[in-house]
Parts: C-alpha cells; sequence; structure tokens
C-alpha cells in the first residue's frame, strides 16, 4: 500500500482502516514502505506517510546473551546438541478453567445492559433476538479490559512458556531464520526524498538503530541527485537535518509507534503523534525545529488541565497557530473535530466544529492538496457525509458546511480543485465509484456530473470495468488510482486536453501506487512499482509523456538474484462453477520444476479477503527463506477483499454480510486446487492470515482440518458472534455494517454457522496451530486467540485414545506482553518475532 498523493487517505482506506483488519505488515518493515491509512484493523488514516518502521531498544546483532520474547525476558536458546533431547519431551499446553454455564446474550439487551451501549445500529429495521439466545462463552472469564487480573495475566504467561517450550529445540534455525531476513535488507537506508516547500523531505534508518530518523535537506533545484556513499555519517542530501529521530523518542520505552508527522505551513515547526503501549492512543506533540522545544499538548476539556492530549487525526491550519485534531469515544472511536488556536500559550483556544455520535460512523480530518479547505469526513463502511471549512475563513467562522448531505448506501469522497469539487462516488447504485465534479458549492450532490474525456465519454462512470480507489488534483492534471483485471493501476487525466492515459509497466501482474506528493505545481509525478519477483523503485514520471520515466530509487536486496525465482497469475473456479478465484504464486524454479515432473512439495497459502482490502503481489523479501527451503508461496484473492472491485467485496455476490461464507469457501476451493492439481498434499500445506485473515484462517480449517497441515492465525478475530453483539468492545458496532449483527434475527444464525469460535469439531484432527496476539490490541482483543487456543485443545481431547497418541500437532498461542495489534514497533524485535513463526511453520512441516 502506498500513501497517496495528499494529505489525505482515500476513504475506502480510512474505512478500511477502521476495522479489525490487518494487512501483512512485513514489507513496512523490510521495505521501508509508505503505509497511509486509518483506524482500521489494520493501520492508522489520512496520509502525508506514515513509516511503519518502528522499535523497541532491542539489540541487532544476530545473537544476544538474552532476548525479550513475546514481552517475556528469556535466556537465548541453547546450542542444538541438546535440540533431538528437547524435542522429545513433549511439553504440556495450560488448561484453563471452563465455566460451562457462562454465555454471552444476542438480541435485546439482557439485565443489567448499559443502556447507552446499542444493541443495533440506529437506522436498522431488522427484529432484535427476543428472547436473547445465549452463545456458549466458557472461556469468557479471561476477558479483561483493564489488563490487570493476576489469574488472567498468569494463564497468558503460562501460553508463552508452553509456546517457548514447543520450539525450544529451533533456536538455532531461529538464529538462522532472523540473520536470513537481516541479510535481505539494507539496514542504513533512505525512503525517497519528496519535495515540500523549501525542502526534499524523507526518512532514514541506520544499522543498529530500531525505529526511523525524519529528515530533510534544503531544496536548490526542482530536481535532486543523491550522491550517497551508503555510511550511516553520510548526508542522504547536502544539508541534511534531522527533525525528528524516534530513536530518541523511544528510549526506555518497551513500545514505541509514531503515528502522524506533520510539518507546519512555515516549516518551522512539526506536529506528532506517538504511542507508547500499543493501545493506538496517541500523544499530540509539536516540536520547534529551531531551538528543539518540544511540546506535549494538553486536554481540551479545561485550562490549565494535566492530562495530555490522544488525538487520531491531525492536520494544520493556513498558519502555525491553527491546529485541527480529531479525538476519540470510550470505544476508541474517532468522531470529534477540534480546531486549536494559539497553541503555544496557556490559555488556548479549543473550538468544537463538528461530532458525530452515531456509533457506526468513524471521522478524519484532511486537508485539500490546494490547502484551501480543511475537511471533516464521516463515514461507515456503506454511508459517508463530508464537510468543510475554507482555511480563508478559519480565523473568523467555524461553520462547517456539508458537499452533500448524507444518504443511505451512497459513499463519496471529495478533493478540490480549480474552484471544484472532485468527487467519486458510487451514487444510484452503481457497483464502482464514479468520478464527478461540481462547483465548489455546499450541497452540490445535485450538480454533481461525470468528469468526461475529448470524446465525450466519462472517464469512470462506476461500471464493472475498472474500479476507481482515490483521486489527486494537480495544477495541469488529475491523477487517479484504481484498479483493472484485478492488477491496481495509475491514470493521468490531462485537464486542458481531456486525455486520460493509464501508466503501462512492462510485468502482468505488479503492484504500484503513488508516492507521496504534498504539491499542486508539478510537471511530474513518482509511484512506486514492485511485483512478486521485482524489489521495490521509485520512478519519476512526466505528466507530459509518461514514457519519459526516472529510477529515482531501488530498494537494495543484498544477496537477492531475480533469475532463480519465477512467478505465476493463475485462476482457480470456485465450488460455484462460476466464479474464477485470481491466485499469485511465487517459487523457486527448482521447486517449480520438481512440480513439473510430478513431485509434490510444500506450499504456504496466505489471504484476507475482508473490508474490500486487497492483497497484492507485491515483494517481500521475507518470503525468500521459505522459498530457498523449496517451499512455494499462494496468495489467495478470495472474495471479500477488493482485488476485483467493490463487487468482489459487496453483496450479493461478493464476501461480506449473508454472503460471507464466500470468502471462507474460495479459500478452500483454491487449498483443494493445489492438492488436487498434485502441486502438495495435505501434510505438506500450510495456510496464513491475520486479523480478520485469522478469522479466514479459523473459519477455514473448522470446515476443512484435515487439509492443512500447519496454520498460522496471527492476531485473529476468531470471536466473531460473542464480539458482535458486544458494543462496548473497540469497533463493534461500527462493524454491523461489515459482518452483520449478531444481535438481530437476520444474522444471527448465518453468523454462528462460520464464528470459528463456536464451530470448532469435536473428535477431528486439527492442523498444528500458531496463534499470536498483542495485550494491548485495541482491535482484536488478547482474549480471543486466547479462547481459541483453549477451545481447539479442548474440541482434540474428544478423539480417540489412538488418535490422542498420533496427534502430534500442538497448538500454541504467542502473546506480547508489551505491543498491540501490529506486534512489535521494533523492526529488530518484529524480526526476531517472525523467525519464531516460521521456525514452527518449518518444523511442523519436517523442513527444520
Amino acid at each position: 500500500m502506498f500513501a497517496t498523493a495528499s494529505n489525505k487517505t482515500t476513504l475506502s482506506a480510512a474505512i478500511l482502516l477502521l476495522t479489525r483488519s490487518s494487512l501483512p505488515t512485513t514489507s513496512s518493515f523490510i521495505q521501508g514502505t509508505v503505509r497511509s491509512g486509518n483506524n482500521n484493523r489494520l493501520g492508522r488514516r489520512n496520509g502525508n506517510a506514515i513509516i511503519m518502521v518502528a522499535a523497541n531498544n532491542i539489540s541487532t546483532s544476530s545473537t544476544s546473551s538474552t532476548t525479550r520474547l513475546f514481552g517475556v525476558s528469556t535466556q537465548q536458546h541453547k546450542e542444538d546438541d541438546d535440540a533431538s533431547i528437547k524435542k522429545s519431551i513433549t511439553p504440556t499446553p495450560p488448561v484453563p478453567r471452563r465455566e460451562e454455564d457462562r454465555m454471552v446474550y444476542a438480541g435485546i439487551a439482557p439485565e443489567g445492559w448499559d443502556p447507552k451501549m446499542p444493541r443495533q445500529a440506529n437506522d436498522s429495521r431488522e427484529r432484535l433476538l427476543d428472547p436473547p439466545v445465549g452463545i456458549p462463552d466458557p472461556y469468557g472469564w479471561l476477558r479483561d479490559d483493564k489488563r490487570e487480573s493476576e489469574e488472567v495475566l498468569d494463564h497468558l504467561k503460562a501460553e508463552n512458556e508452553y509456546s517457548q517450550s514447543v520450539t525450544e529445540h529451533l533456536g538455532g534455525l531461529q538464529d538462522t531464520l532472523y540473520n536470513e531476513f537481516l541479510s535481505s535488507i539494507q539496514e542504513t537506508d533512505y525512503t525517497t526524498p519528496r519535495p515540500r516547500g523549501d525542502y526534499w523531505y524523507y526518512s532514514r534508518t541506520y544499522q543498529g538503530s530500531s525505529y526511523t530518523t525524519y529528515c530533510r535537506a534544503p531544496k536548490t533545484t526542482d530536481a535532486h541527485s543523491v550522491d550517497w556513499d551508503g555510511k550511516k555519517t553520510s548526508p542522504i542530501l547536502p544539508g541534511e537535518e534531522v527533525y525528528l529521530d524516534v530513536n530518541e523518542l523511544a528510549k526506555g520505552k518497551e513500545y514505541c509507534s509514531v503515528g502522524r508527522v506533520r510539518t507546519s505551513p512555515s516549516q518551522g515547526l512539526v506536529a506528532y503523534t506517538v504511542d507508547y503501549s500499543g493501545d493506538e492512543k496517541y500523544e499530540l506533540h509539536v516540536r520547534d525545529l529551531d531551538t528543539g522545544v518540544d511540546v506535549a499538548l494538553k486536554g481540551a476539556d479545561a485550562a490549565g488541565s494535566e492530562e495530555l492530549l490522544e488525538v487520531d487525526g491531525l492536520v494544520w491550519g493556513k498558519d502555525d497557530d491553527t491546529l485541527y485534531y480529531v479525538t476519540m469515544d470510550e470505544q476508541h472511536r474517532p468522531f470529534r473535530l477540534f480546531q486549536r488556536r494559539g497553541w503555544k500559550g496557556g490559555s488556548p483556544v479549543d473550538t468544537l466544529l463538528k461530532e458525530d455520535l452515531d456509533d457506526l460512523f468513524w471521522c478524519g480530518v484532511y486537508k485539500s492538496l490546494d490547502g484551501k479547505y480543511i475537511f471533516f469526513e464521516s463515514a461507515s463502511k456503506e454511508t459517508s457525509e463530508v464537510w468543510y471549512l475554507s482555511t480563508e475563513e478559519e480565523g473568523t467562522s467555524t461553520d462547517m458546511k456539508s458537499v452533500a448531505p448524507r444518504r443511505s448506501k451512497v459513499l463519496y469522497e471529495v478533493e478540490h480543485g480549480h474552484g471544484r469539487w472532485f468527487v467519486w462516488t458510487n451514487v444510484d447504485g452503481a457497483p464502482n465509484m464514479k468520478l464527478m465534479t461540481s462547483p465548489a458549492n455546499a450541497d452540490s450532490a445535485d450538480e454533481w456530473s461525470l468528469l468526461e474525456d475529448a470524446d465525450g465519454k466519462p472517464v469512470f462512470d462506476g461500471s464493472l470495468t475498472k474500479a476507481l480507489d482515490s483521486v489527486t488534483v494537480l495544477n495541469s492534471h488529475v491523477v487517479i488510482q484504481g484498479r483493472e483485471g484485478g492488477i491496481p493501476r495509475v491514470w493521468t487525466y490531462d485537464i486542458a486536453s481531456k486525455v486520460m492515459r493509464r501508466l503501462e509497466f512492462d510485468e502482468s501482474a505488479y503492484d504500484v501506487g503513488l508516492l507521496s506528493h504534498f504539491e499542486a505545481d508539478t510537471r511530474s509525478i513518482a509511484v512506486s512499482y514492485d511485483s512478486m519477483l521485482t524489489p521495490p523503485s521509485s520512478i519519476e514520471i512526466s505528466l507530459e509523456d509518461d514514457t519519459m520515466r526516472t529510477v529515482l530509487k531501488t530498494k537494495v536486496v543484498p544477496g537477492y538474484d531475480k533469475d532463480r525465482y519465477g512467478c505465476d497469475r493463475l485462476e482457480v473456479l470456485s465450488r460455484d462453477g462460476e466464479t474464477r478465484i485470481p491466485i499469485s504464486v511465487v517459487y523457486g524454479k527448482e521447486t517449480m520444476e520438481k512440480v513439473r515432473a510430478g513431485e509434490r512439495v510444500p506450499v504456504h497459502l496466505y489471504g484476507y479477503g475482508s473490508y474490500g482490502a486487497c492483497i497484492e503481489a507485491d515483494f517481500r523479501s521475507t518470503r525468500l527463506p521459505l522459498l530457498d527451503r523449496g517451499m512455494i508461496y499462494v496468495i489467495a484473492h478470495i472474495r471479500g477483499g477488493g482485488e476485483m472491485g467493490r463487487q468482489w467485496y459487496e453483496d450479493p455476490t461478493g464476501g461480506k454480510y449473508l454472503c460471507k461464507k464466500n470468502t471462507f469457501n474460495d479459500f478452500v476451493d483454491v487449498a483443494n486446487f493445489l492438492v488436487q492439481e498434485k502441486w502438495t498434499s495435505p501434510e505438506m500445506l500450510s495456510c496464513e492470515g491475520r486479523s480478520a485473515g485469522g478469522l479466514l484462517i479459523g473459519a477455514a480449517i473448522n470446515q476443512s482440518p484435515e487439509l492443512f497441515r500447519v496454520a498460522i492465525l496471527g492476531v485473529p478475530f476468531v470471536d466473531v458472534a460473542c464480539t458482535m453483539t458486544d458494543s462496548t468492545i473497540p469497533l463493534t458496532s461500527g462493524e454491523w455494517v461489515e459482518w452483520g449483527n449478531p444481535n438481530e434475527e437476520l444474522y444471527h444464525r448465518y453468523m454462528m454457522e462460520y464464528s470459528p469460535m463456536n464451530c470448532v469439531q469435536r473428535g477431528k484432527k486439527y492442523p498444528s496451530c500458531w496463534l499470536t496476539g498483542g495485550l494491548h490490541d485495541p482491535r482484536v482483543a488478547y482474549w480471543e486467540p486466547a479462547k481459541f487456543a483453549a477451545t481447539l485443545r479442548h474440541a482434540a481431547a474428544a478423539i480417540g485414545p489412538e488418535e490422542i497418541e498420533n496427534n502430534n500437532n500442538p497448538i500454541c498461542m504467542k502473546l506480547d506482553l508489551s505491543a498491540g495489534h501490529f506486534s512489535a514497533s521494533d523492526r529488530y524485535k518484529y524480526y526476531r518475532e517472525l523467525a519464531y513463526d516460521y521456525s514452527f511453520l518449518l518444523d511442523q512441516l519436517n523442513l527444520a
């Protein structure tokens, strides 16, 4: 994923990032890519550029006397000479108590329910279950919202100890994998400098330092040339200065994640947000770049408040005196927009500009690329509304006006340029987004008209042929990002000539997206390009002649030989006999030659399939250790994602609401294809998914436990039915328009038929499972993987004595006691933990 070209993330990305989604984060550490987004179960929103490279204070050497694993200090693994002895001793997993009568009630509010917490959406007309229906929750006592219960914490630590004991014989392999991860990245590196005002802005990482350092250098010309000798001490550009060093912020902290980083209009200040716990509650700071003075802003409730201001969205106004920020409610939902003037003084003036009290709607703030408007957008996954305030009027008016009133099932997003709104919307029931324009007026919906090319044809009419994701309005062109043929695309539209061109690339499948753009007055754009075989590169492309291209930077992957690997894009026919599921495949050429000769090989199948999110055919150097050990890596682009447009996601044929089972069926169909085509066998097939992708894996192994040998479930959303009944859990009510609401008759039975926690088959042999979680995760609470691990083990105890003796498939949970949804913020600790995950995978496949 790439940052969009302005201060704004697309609404679709914003809503995606406001959910239980967690796309793979590997590339953010390996490639240093820029990501943008809001507050899904995926990432945070509002995209000047969020560099997801951060860290704790962990030694970067490949071996050390102690390593902090799962948030628990342990001695480094002993020599492999003892490995066979240790493996022969079967560890015993912890057995949490079961409360067989414990229930979570779906339907009308049960006795004692807080009347302020909704049981269904305000505008829902569906019947609530009455009387309420109990959902068994025997391990429900593991939920501790305060994370303080000694019994719960002791159990979680026991789970970590069990997982460590199961993998104790793999210490040598873990060190090897860790070293392989590090050997495939350039630890001292930089991101492509991007122009903004008087400076080039970029970030750097240094060997031995876990976090990003934000830098800039004076812009003396409109182009730059990097002449860097690769040394840590050498500047990337002349006059380089550090304006934010996250390594300094992280000193003495177990966790440190920087969210927004925004330089002020004068470029003399930087506002940034930082989370020190993993719970995604971000403090707001402002730093004077001349003096180095750093101010942590205090709460808006009262003058003199000592409570630090926690925010979600952040932008500067027209000048350095004005900040706009979004705050969250108790359920972690961004919902209020404030304007703060005079923030430097002892009595700043905070004005509430807008709020949305509907629990289904998540809010964000951004500024138009031309700097003329502040936008406040509020959106569910099906309906949105955008308000605006002119920056010319911000000192005299606080009256925000609506671009177009909210209409049920109508999504729209807005950018401004050339005195007009540029609107992309699914109005009138379009299956994909249309691109429309109108004068920049309030309540402008009746004035929207399709943007047309020189022949009078709409450039994006919302049809099935191509999907529109985001729009960037420059002085001479409109740059459009979307999808066609299942592949990410970028188009340029010349405002004067009305000619639209699609950027073309040589490979048949790839990932491409705009880098951060801060200036509308430009003659070129910069994109990031990669594929499953090609490492990322930044390419500058002329807007006048898109064949004029300059490679600004290519990601260095030490030791990588592209010629050793191959990739394919195939389609698998689903069980419905009509739907063709795209899959992306990458492999070592020697491995695929074995398959063609009739030999079955290990295959790792990855999937996600929710929120309309796309898993791209991109480059990940962390796949190389699997490929080099003879595995084939397959991505299943299943329904529920957005790879084939919004129709791939939306009902009635996509993968949400009452057609959610399509997601799981597609994944299992792909797995069966891999076996039937004799690429692999169930004993050699592994699968993986994170967050909502963990739901996918949980549902898939419940449907076909015999089909997989190993399953990795990262921060898995597996307790779907119980969680979605309970609006006191963060994100729940906003996701009733994703999964449906099990409090309602319409959705309850259907959800119970796939909710992994409630569909575990007793007496069946399941694959070996590796579950992960974070104690402070606000998106998928730690108790979900903890309860699922216990449920899987309890069900396994029902198989016969002979089967038990032959069942060597462990169920392990690794819980990071100092992190949240995105695992370690430290890139080195992240690689250590990934080495643990992969060592378990390889061991269970007999590849260790």
